[in-house]
């Protein structure tokens, strides 16, 4: 099964920024979708944006122009840089990964965001 990995998470001041990186054990081109989620508390999970294998990106409007997901196919790695982090962006922060034909969907085991104000 495939695992990911995230890590970078911690503590930033508003205004600051962190990058979120989520670490496959196989090839992500074989993949068909790569997303970053997010779980604020009392909440539930919220989708903040995906990449496809040709590159292309989406993004929730509320993250839209702060947020950019971006993908390392020699690394097997894809990531989220935040910039312009804002309080309410306190949340759990989770990777996750699609195959092609949806044989299989995985989850990273979640990173924790802290804003301070």
């Amino acid at each position: 099964q495939v695992q990911l990995v995230e890590s970078g998470g911690g503590l930033v001041q508003a205004g600051g920024s962190l990058r979120l990186s989520c670490a496959a054990s196989e090839n992500i081109m074989d993949m068909r979708i790569l997303s970053w989620y997010r779980r604020a508390p009392g909440s539930q999970r919220e989708w903040l944006a995906s990449i496809s294998r040709d590159g292309k990106s989406t993004y929730l409007d509320s993250v839209k122009g702060r947020f950019t997901i971006s993908r390392d196919n020699a690394m097997n790695t894809f990531n989220l840089q935040m910039n312009g982090l804002k309080p309410e962006d306190t949340a759990v922060y989770y990777c996750y990964a699609k195959s092609f034909g949806g044989i299989w969907e995985n989850w990273g085991q979640g990173t924790q965001v802290t804003v301070s104000s």
